[in-house]
């Protein structure tokens, strides 16, 4: 058998899915963007995308809901300066390509001479790389598996304990192929499969009822989820509603707050992350704008975002501008080395994109975007982070939170914690929310776990109306002096 180099087999699925049924080929995409191109036309390119999606939920032992879509089409761009044209078509057709093409031709005059010149560039494929299968993971199980599967997760949580009165679960599966044709030459493709579990229970004893909650998914296929996997959601779910419902009102105040390994990295992405946006600071309106080379985090603090992780729910082979992912240093032992960057905010910045170009789909443009954003691990055993605190919160689930760019303030939620009292956790508590600054929670990090952990394969980012999936993680951190909101 000859293997197939994975960068042309993912060409070859996205000329089968999206050019050939329609009659296309590679000369429309040059002719495409040869009626865009001309004077005062800095970029111009085309995004096309099918998508296949399903999804089932389960609740009480019956599926509720199931639900199949099909959605493909072209986002057609041109990019003149700091301005955009951009014209999107559900139609693949020719007639809707060369549509699409003069619609944001207006953003320039076509030249000749520009025209000819974008003929005579030689065609380039994306470079290489396998981050995933590019398999179709809704094929993975056939539909009685997948109600099977939902099923048995919930009698897991139902016999874990006579307190769950209440389980819900959730299965989706996502096929997506995208080409990428530039006006620079480049034709890019990737096939993303992408899935995930969700688990939601509700415990009560006497009349007070809590939740918990767990999963995780990633770029795999639905038979990953064994019962190994299972048994671990159902631990984790069963086991934060349980605790909640021991837990007390939490205290509020300035306290020293350690964060839990893996998904408490989301306060890192929302505080810090989208601060460090390329488009937000060649704007000037983060809080880490003009800061390259400075000191914004304590010693020890470094943060990357990676699209590059094998088999990550933020992982992609090449991002939504036809670029190849990369592992980008953004804050290197406190100081700040770099923005994430998509191709029009690189050039105006003068840098090189850094393969952070993301949208939700062929209707939507590109921005700078995280991949996985996570802390890298310190030289402390986590114990002895929690054993340093006299009082203080220990966080290790989130839930919803916000953020002010400019500024860099926080809210979060705190799903799951417990009260530190002489370096042990004394008790659960509820109600607690964690205020502060990014900037300025970076620069009070005192101690750095290394139980480095990223999420299970949960997060959605959004940003500007757009969401796309990605992932956080972090060690273990103690950072003194944050305001905590309680209800004490």
């Amino acid at each position: 058998m000859i293997a197939v180099e994975p960068t042309l087999q993912r060409l070859a699925t996205a000329r089968t899915l999206l050019l050939e049924p329609y009659g296309l080929d590679e000369t429309h995409l040059r002719r495409a963007l040869a009626r865009i191109m001309g004077p005062g036309v800095d970029d111009a390119d085309l995004y096309f995308q099918y998508t296949r999606s399903e999804g089932w939920s389960l609740e009480e032992g019956i599926v509720k809901t199931g639900s199949f879509s099909i959605d493909q089409g072209v986002g057609v761009r041109a990019i003149s300066g700091d301005k955009t044209a951009f014209a999107y078509a559900d139609d693949l057709s020719w007639a809707a390509l060369r549509e699409a093409a003069d619609s944001v031709r207006a953003i320039g005059r076509v030249g000749a001479a520009q025209q000819a010149d974008l003929r005579r560039r030689r065609r380039r494929v994306a470079p290489s790389r396998q981050l995933y299968e590019a398999h179709d993971p809704i094929g993975t199980l056939d539909s009685a598996a997948k109600v099977a599967l939902l099923e048995r997760l919930e009698r897991m949580a139902r016999a874990r304990d006579p307190r769950v009165v209440q389980v819900m679960a959730g299965l989706a599966a996502e096929y997506d192929v995208v080409l990428v044709a530039r006006a620079d030459g480049v034709l890019a493709a990737d096939v993303r499969p992408l899935v995930r579990l969700s688990l939601t229970v509700i415990a009560q004893q006497g009349q007070r009822r809590e939740v918990g909650s767990a999963g995780g998914g990633g770029r795999w296929g639905l038979e990953r989820f064994d019962d190994a996997l299972l048994t671990q959601y159902v631990d984790e779910a069963v086991g934060a509603a349980l605790t909640n419902l021991e837990s007390r009102p939490a205290p509020a105040g300035e306290l020293t707050v350690v964060l839990g390994p893996g998904w408490p990295g989301v306060l890192l992405h929302e505080a810090v992350g989208h601060g460090l946006e390329g488009d937000f600071n060649r704007k000037g309106s983060s809080a880490f704008s003009g800061r390259i080379g400075q000191r914004v985090a304590a010693k020890g603090v470094t943060v990357l975002d990676d699209g590059t992780l094998a088999g990550r729910r933020g992982s992609l082979n090449i991002d939504d501008e036809g670029e190849p992912t990369q592992c980008n240093v953004l804050i290197e032992d406190g100081v700040l080395r770099g923005y994430m960057q998509d191709r029009l905010n690189a050039r105006l910045m003068g840098v090189t994109a850094t393969g952070n170009g993301r949208r939700e789909s062929y209707a939507h443009l590109p921005m700078p975007r995280m991949t996985n954003t996570y802390m890298l691990a310190g030289p402390h055993d986590p114990q002895e982070i929690i054993a340093s605190v006299k009082r203080g919160l220990y966080a290790t689930h989130f839930g919803g939170g916000q953020v002010d760019i400019t500024s860099g303030q926080f809210v979060f939620s705190a799903s799951s914690a417990w009260w530190i009292e002489n370096g042990r956790l004394a008790y659960p508590v509820k109600g607690a929310t964690l205020i502060g600054s990014g900037p300025e929670a970076l620069k009070r990090v005192r101690m750095i776990g290394r139980d480095l952990q990223l999420d299970a394969g949960i997060g959605t980012c959004g940003k500007e109306g757009q969401s796309v999936p990605v992932g956080v993680g972090q060690p273990t951190l103690r950072i003194d002096g944050l305001t905590v909101g309680g209800t004490v």
